[in-house]
């Protein structure tokens, strides 16, 4: 990926509404007033457009973003199999009229339109422009007219009524054995253990473990268990010889790549990482849009490490835990789909068709668990570090402040900075100060660290393009 070119304030062009999108408010006749957006704005205003098809065609789905929409209460209501437009056929119907995303407008696309009934309680509403961070505020009658030819039903769900489990892992357990006995449909009497079929946990990953907690562990120790592993030695030799690490000289083997340049810290957690992501298979039907998992881990793993770097020396979580820690957060993603296989694809469907709402409430919803709880809870079955089992549970709460929290809050702070620069999710959630304080960072000091990865990206992006190659 090329680098921006950096724009001054006088170039940079003032946010307008679309020329499309001016002409057909002329052409209906309908005021309106152009409002940024910001995180103030109520989401119950906020009309969230979705395209959807099946074979009998396309339908225009409104819903306010307080909302989720529930495809498969829309599908039982229509008796249709509908499901999100594929990406492709999306971006070249926005892509003639210079759109960056769909509004909520009936009248610009030739498709049946259903609303949901709750869209038109708030006095005015804001529907996205067709440019990122532009909505259009008319009133409610106005944006009405707009729905004569549109039919209006019950097929979305409060987001207040779905409260996912940030904060009771005692109820871990419980919760997962009722999702799998919702889902399997019949009693389940034997131990969680045996009824989630997790596969055993790699032998090469068990020996790394054991390295981690020796600590006379020496460089031969780990060169020893990591060359047993071919796959994992070529990956840890070209990991150093990467343009992120710009080591000098050419690498020859796994105990120069550990001395030289990548350290016996970041090495040991990088082969543990490396071996529990290629436990569990990657899903091949993953969201539309949706971050490949290792570039998830690795951007966040990265961002991490100079987080990590920034806490005061006295005050700093374990190097290398912090590491582990960012590449395995989304572990549970991978439990999910091995877990729930029949039913991935359709919390995959309805993240393509609620990108408003964040993924672990999605889940409950759903499943009536979310994949920080399945990760967490798998750590521990595994014996990992009691930080990473923490770190996985806890990552999306940032008030948590528990026993490891650091690891965790780490976590969170990575994923959020990163979702602000558009990678691993749209979700704008705000840095509460306390965050910073929790971790002793200064907001800049963690604002240089996410420059810095970024600005190594292009180096970074072929780091990555390793595991895609090596199957990983």
């Amino acid at each position: 990926m090329s680098e921006p070119l950096a724009m001054t304030d006088a170039q940079i062009p003032p946010p307008a509404v679309p020329g499309i999108i001016q002409q057909l408010m002329s052409k209906l006749s309908l005021p309106y007033q152009m409002v940024l957006d910001n995180p103030n704005i109520d989401a119950a205003q906020r009309v969230q457009a979705m395209l959807l098809d099946d074979q009998v065609g396309a339908l225009l789905v409104l819903f306010p973003q307080s909302h989720l929409l529930d495809l498969a209460a829309l599908n039982e209501l229509t008796g249709r199999k509908l499901n999100p437009v594929r990406q492709e056929r999306l971006d070249r119907m926005l892509g003639k009229h210079k759109l960056d995303g769909l509004p909520g407008l009936p009248p610009l696309t030739s498709s049946p339109c259903i609303y949901e009934e709750g869209l038109l309680t708030p006095p005015t509403v804001l529907i996205d422009s067709g440019h990122k961070g532009v909505l259009l505020e008319m009133p409610t009658p106005n944006f009405k007219s707009l729905l004569s030819k549109a039919s209006s039903a019950r097929f979305a769900v409060p987001l207040a009524q779905i409260q996912p489990n940030l904060d009771r892992p005692d109820d871990d357990r419980e919760e997962i054995t009722q999702a799998v006995q919702n889902f399997t449909a019949r009693r389940i009497r034997q131990r969680l253990e045996e009824t989630l079929e997790i596969p055993p946990l790699a032998e090469t990953a068990q020996k790394i473990i054991k390295l981690r907690v020796d600590p006379d562990a020496t460089v031969e120790d780990i060169t020893g268990v990591v060359e047993t592993d071919p796959a994992l030695a070529a990956q840890v030799v070209s990991w150093a010889a990467s343009p992120y690490y710009a080591a000098p000289g050419k690498i020859r083997s796994v105990e120069d790549a550990i001395v030289r340049v990548l350290g016996f810290d970041l090495v040991i957690n990088l082969a543990l990482g490396l071996a529990l992501g290629k436990s569990l298979s990657l899903p091949k039907d993953g969201p539309q849009k949706g971050i490949p998992y290792w570039d998830q881990a690795i951007y966040t793993a990265a961002v991490i490490e100079g987080l990590t770097r920034a806490i005061p020396r006295p005050q700093r979580p374990e190097a290398g835990l912090s590491y582990l820690a960012g590449l395995l957060h989304n572990f549970g993603y991978l439990v999910l789909a091995h877990v729930f296989p029949p039913h991935f694809s359709l919390i995959c469907r309805h993240m393509e068709a609620n990108p408003h709402v964040p993924h672990n409430v999605l889940e409950q919803h759903l499943l009536g668990i979310s994949r920080e709880q399945m990760g967490g809870w798998l750590m521990r079955f595994w014996d990992m570090p009691e930080e990473i089992a923490t770190a996985l549970r806890f990552q999306h709460d940032p008030s948590y402040r528990g026993a490891h929290h650091a690891y965790a809050n780490l976590v969170c702070l990575a994923t959020r900075l990163l979702h602000q620069r558009g990678i691993g999710g749209d979700s704008q959630e705000p840095i509460p100060a306390e965050l910073y304080q929790a971790l002793n960072i200064e907001p800049d000091k963690a604002l240089e660290a996410v420059n810095k990865v970024m600005d190594a990206e292009v180096a970074l992006r072929e780091l990555i393009s390793q595991f895609h190659q090596s199957g990983g």
